[in-house]
Formats: structure tokens, C-alpha cells, sequence
């Protein structure tokens, strides 16, 4: 079962093809008050098509071709105004700077802005919702407990872009007492799918009695219950795993093609990240110096791949700890985080040190985030499973990184809850980790960066 997903992002993107194409000759017609002749509008065509590609890529890292784009449209107009607005610019910059193309943009650009704002938004605000939402919803049943069920019961059930909805949750000690009752409601109700926690150890006894249901009896399609979870949330649900699912799940080792494409990125990604780091740290050591004169850089130890340690490198940004913290209480007030530190922290500035351990095969461009090792080792007494994120190499950046909100003014976790969280992204990330998966991280955490560097601009 699946929503939401790769067709639902098809749909948007070749509506948003349609809309930039129609767009253009909507702009041709208003400017030069007739209907635009094919060789001017394929002249024009032929130089937006490139700007076409980098839009879709502006698009992308605005967030409209992700999950919530989808379903939810809260913030959809102004986000398809800044990106329109830098799409234009783009193009502006394109025309009067590239003295080969031979289209005068002035008036043209001016009239493409206004014309493909009101078809985009005609499209994302007004067509979308209807093309995507579903014309019935399924119903539902979940065969399980916990607080997994009641989160993903209620996202469902909130939101009508979903096409299914639960209209019937199973306790498993129910299931197992009157099962046939069990059978009866779900008739009765019309359950489309039931969702079962194969993970639940209360509902073995009655497993084979679900398979007769949904395969022999075919009353109802089946699906699994952390599956539809993991499609919702992007994450594991933590409370579900047992050991089976780790070696289910976690066992098979990377493709050669994974390992080497991505230890080619890291070489890249690291030198790029090295030459920033040389540029800005004169910079950083004159404020530093300015500032308190403490030193410039730190070092850490943290955890590496399968549990290793290493040290890391980083700028400094606290009054003069060489160490986080080991709790999840507050650090002293006489040790602060400095003013040049702020700055560094927002925009991660603080972590291109990071560069020499990317180099050295340390670290990975994209991974689970590293503990240092007292913190990490304090986590681990307190979380099961928690060791196991370190099956994959740690890196700067990472799915929970991308997808983790936190409390204001936070940009890590700060309690044991949060740390629960970041650990169901990580096994998620662990376990559907491909060159795919880390360019899409890489590109989210390239919009957060320019978020991050704007406000600092403001």
C-alpha cells in the first residue's frame, strides 16, 4: 500500500512541466497581442528549457515535491512565491549576463512572473487537491496497541488526503479472545485493509487465522503495520522493533556501487568543505580573538562506525568547553555558547573542521550524527537498540537532521523524547540507505543551510 509516494510526485511534476510551458505561451500571447507563431514560441521554448531544469531544482528544495506538498498546504503560497520570485531572478540573470541569448527579457520576464504565479497557483492550490485526493477513502482496520497505533491512527484520520481512513482498532487481547466476533465487525464495517503489528508477541497465536482472512476468505487486503507507519512518518516505530526486525531488515550489506559512489561524494564533498574551512578561518580566528581570545578549534571524541572512536574537529563555538555535554541538563552559565559561536552554530559553520575526518574515511558526508562518547554511552544504557546506529558510518548531516523539528531555538536534540525520535530516523536511514536517499538528504540539507544563512542575513 502505498500514497503519496513516487506517483504522487509524478503528478506534480509534470503538472508543474504543463504549467511552466503554458505559462510561457500565455506570456508570448500578452505581450505581443496575438497568438504566437510556433517559431517563436519553440525560440523561446528552446532557452526556457534550460531554466526549466534549474526551476524544478528550485522547486525542489523549496519542499514542493515533498510528502507534504501533498498533504498538507498550509504554507503552500508563500512558499510558491519565494521560489517564483528566485526562479525570475534566476532567468534574469541568465538573460542579461549571457550575451548569447538573443531574447530580450525585460518586459517578457516581468509578464512570465505574473502569468506563471497565477498558473502555478491555479494548478498547486486549486487543481492539485483535486487531482490527488482521493474520490473515496478505504477503510481501515489496525490489530494492535501502543502509542505508535494512536499516532498513526490520528494522522490518518485528521487528514482527508490520505485515501484511507481507520474506522476500527483490534486490542490483540481482544483479537485473540473472539476472534470470530473479530471476523463479524469486520464485515459489518466494510474494512477494505487490515493492519496487523506482526511485531505484537500477544497476537502469534492468531496469525494463521489473519492469513485465512485476507488470502483465503480474501474478506480484506492485509498490510503490515510498521510498513504503513514507516510510509506516513519516514521513521521506524521504536516501540515495535525486536531483534528480528534488525536482522530482518539490517543485516544485508551495502552494494559495492553504494559504497564506492558514496566514498566518491565524501572525497568531493570533503575538499569543498576543506577549501571553506581555509577561507573562513582567518575570519573566524579575528572574531574569536576580538571576542575572548580563547582557542579556535576543538576537539571530540566520538563515536565512529561500528562503535569505534574518533576524534573529530570543530570550530569552536562554546566560552571554553572542549567537550559536549554528557546530560541533558542545561550546561553552566559561565559556559556559554560565545556570540561568534551563535553564528557559527546557525550556520553550521562550526562543523567544516569535520572535512579532515570526510578525507581520512572517519566520517561520511551523510550518516547518522555522532555522540560524543560519555553522551553516547549514557543514551545507549538508557535506549535499547541504541548501539545499533552505528552500524552505518556517522556523517555531518542525516535523515533525522532533515526531518527532526525541534523545540525553537534548538537544532539538536535536547531530551531523552527527542533522542527517541532522531533514533527511529536513523534506523529508517539505516535501513532504506542509497546513493538516492543520500542526495535527496544532501539536497534538504542544502535548503537548511540557506534557511539557516538567510536569518543570519536578516
Amino acid at each position: 500500500m502505498t500514497f503519496s509516494g513516487k506517483k504522487a510526485m509524478a503528478k506534480l511534476f509534470v503538472g508543474d512541466v504543463a504549467a511552466f510551458v503554458f505559462s510561457l505561451w500565455l506570456t508570448l500571447l500578452v505581450r505581443y497581442q496575438e497568438m504566437p507563431s510556433a517559431a517563436i514560441f519553440f525560440d523561446h521554448l528552446q532557452i526556457f528549457s534550460g531554466l526549466f531544469v534549474l526551476w524544478f531544482v528550485v522547486f525542489y528544495l523549496s519542499g514542493l515535491y515533498s510528502k507534504s506538498a501533498v498533504l498538507y498546504k498550509g504554507e503552500l503560497p508563500a512558499t510558491i512565491v519565494r521560489a517564483q520570485l528566485l526562479n525570475v531572478a534566476l532567468a534574469a540573470l541568465l538573460f542579461f549576463l549571457v550575451p548569447q541569448v538573443g531574447i530580450a527579457p525585460k518586459t517578457n520576464l516581468f509578464i512570465y512572473l505574473v502569468v506563471s504565479l497565477l498558473v502555478i497557483f491555479l494548478w498547486r492550490l486549486w487543481a492539485v487537491p483535486r487531482v490527488m485526493k482521493p474520490s473515496f477513502r478505504e477503510r481501515i482496520a489496525v490489530m494492535g496497541d501502543g502509542p505508535e497505533v494512536e499516532e498513526l491512527v490520528e494522522e490518518l484520520n485528521d487528514n482527508p488526503r490520505y485515501p484511507i481512513r481507520c474506522v476500527l482498532v483490534i486490542p490483540p487481547a481482544e483479537a485473540v479472545e473472539r476472534f470470530d466476533d473479530v471476523v463479524r465487525e469486520l464485515r459489518e464495517q466494510r474494512i477494505a485493509i487490515l493492519v496487523v503489528d506482526l511485531s505484537h508477541r500477544a497476537l502469534g497465536p492468531v496469525l494463521d487465522r489473519v492469513y485465512d482472512v485476507a488470502f483465503t476468505q480474501r474478506l480484506c487486503r492485509f498490510a503490515n503495520f510498521q510498513d504503513l507507519y514507516e510510509q506516513v512518518f519516514d521513521r521506524v516505530p521504536l516501540s515495535l522493533l525486536r531483534y528480528s526486525w534488525f536482522l530482518n531488515h539490517l543485516s544485508a550489506a551495502p552494494t559495492t556501487f553504494y559504497l564506492v559512489s558514496k566514498r566518491a561524494v565524501d572525497m568531493l564533498g570533503g575538499l569543498v568543505m576543506g577549501l571553506i574551512t581555509v577561507a573562513a578561518t582567518p575570519l573566524v580566528w579575528l572574531a574569536m580573538r576580538l571576542e575572548d581570545g580563547g582557542p579556535l578549534f576543538i576537539t571530540q571524541e566520538r563515536f565512529g562506525q561500528f562503535g569505534s572512536p574518533v576524534k573529530v574537529y570543530k570550530f569552536r563555538s562554546m566560552s571554553f568547553n572542549d567537550a559536549a555535554s554528557g546530560s541533558w541538563v542545561p550546561e553552566d552559565k559561565k559556559n556559554r555558547v560565545t556570540r561568534v559561536g551563535n553564528i557559527l552554530r546557525k550556520s553550521s559553520l562550526d562543523e567544516f573542521p569535520q572535512c579532515l575526518n570526510i578525507l581520512r574515511g572517519e566520517m561520511s558526508l551523510v550518516g547518522p550524527r555522532n555522540d560524543t562518547l560519555g553522551l553516547g554511552e549514557r543514551l545507549s544504557e538508557a535506549l535499547p537498540y541504541y548501539n545499533v546506529r552505528y552500524l552505518a558510518k556517522p556523517g555531518i548531516t542525516g535523515w533525522a537532521q532533515v526531518n527532526q523539528q525541534y523545540e525553537q531555538g534548538n537544532i539538536s536534540p535536547q531530551s531523552i523524547e527527542e533522542t527517541k525520535t532522531r533514533l527511529a530516523y536513523d534506523f529508517y536511514y539505516i535501513q532504506h540507505r542509497s546513493f538516492g536517499l543520500d542526495m535527496l538528504i544532501a539536497l534538504q540539507t542544502i535548503k537548511r543551510l540557506l534557511g539557516r544563512v538567510a536569518s543570519l542575513v536578516r
